[in-house]
């Protein structure tokens, strides 16, 4: 077996093994992956995508990839093929790891490297980072199943007033993620939390991306102040699959929260999705945020896996 520059081969190497991961993303997160497996193709064809393959006997079975964000490196994707004559998988992964975390560790100007590798259970592939010096965080991906008639809406409230999300919204959103994430345990893990120029770069990923799969305008929504039309909150959904959503981000000022304005703007969500005959809704939340863990344990969502998200500062 050996470890390889990604950049050497072409998307017709990596094809198959993307197809395996597409199926991977299926079965265990109810998630379509084609998308972004499209978009690694295309960077993979381009020779820009850095990262490494793990190559047995001429196949590619194994690969990472990584990018560049001015002084950050975030590792992007972590996928070893399983079974048949193949090296042991958890000792590839360790390896193409290892490989990885080692050349951001390395490259001039890098300050920073996080990782979150949702397709992988809490502790799997932890300690390649654990030896470097990672600061380790669990967080949960949560599903809540959705039935196939409608839900009558959450009666209507006259303190804050729901519409959905459009364009003009970027710029207040942006601060209010800012200011919802200061001194957050998530803006330990995701610094683009921390500054209004990171939020929006953040909100134009989840919004112009397929990353996190494709943004759904219909079901994403934000909470104003009736009489100064102030931003008070917000929550973006993506489409993951042609009958699943997933939240990408919800939020409410702190000055405003235990007041019902995130369950409102759920509400909205998953009234939306149960409407449009959508099966599923997903998120993700670190398990130290307490206090959304139980809201959303409480309007009936379960626990579907611990994965672990990862952060290095030099």
């Amino acid at each position: 077996m050996e470890i390889l520059d990604l950049r050497h081969f072409s998307a017709v190497d990596l094809r198959p093994l993307l197809d395996d991961e597409t199926q991977l993303w299926e079965r265990s997160l109810s998630w379509d992956y084609s998308g972004s497996a499209a978009m690694i193709l295309r960077y993979v064809d381009a020779k820009i995508l850095p990262g490494y393959a793990a190559v047995d006997r001429g196949l590619i079975f194994g690969y990472a990839f990584f990018v560049y964000e001015g002084s950050k490196g975030v590792i992007g994707d972590l996928f070893v093929a399983n079974g048949g004559r193949l090296p042991d998988p958890h000792a590839v992964e360790t390896r193409l790891l290892v490989h990885v975390i080692e050349t951001l560790q390395q490259s001039p100007g890098i300050n920073r490297v996080e990782a979150q590798l949702l397709a992988h259970e809490t502790g799997v592939v932890a300690q390649p980072f654990v030896d470097q010096g990672f600061h380790r965080h669990a967080r949960l991906f949560m599903v809540l199943p959705l039935e196939n008639s409608a839900k009558p809406a959450t009666p209507s409230r006259t303190d804050i007033e729901i519409r959905r999300w459009s364009e003009q919204d970027y710029q207040p959103a942006a601060a209010v993620i800012t200011s919802a994430y200061r001194g957050h345990v998530d803006s330990e893990i995701n610094d683009q939390y921390r500054t209004l120029s990171g939020s929006l770069r953040f909100l134009n990923n989840i919004v112009r991306f397929p990353g996190c799969g494709a943004f759904d305008p219909e079901s994403s929504f934000v909470a104003l102040h009736p009489k100064t039309r102030t931003l008070l909150g917000l929550i973006l959904c993506s489409r993951v699959r042609q009958d699943v959503g997933h939240v990408t981000q919800v939020c409410v000022l702190p000055e405003c929260r235990s007041k019902g304005i995130g369950e409102a703007l759920l509400e909205c969500s998953t009234n939306n999705l149960r409407q449009r005959k959508f099966s599923l809704l997903s998120l993700t939340v670190t398990e130290a945020n307490a206090r959304a863990v139980d809201l959303y344990l409480r309007l009936g969502f379960d626990t579907k896996r611990v994965f672990d998200a990862f952060v290095w500062e030099g």
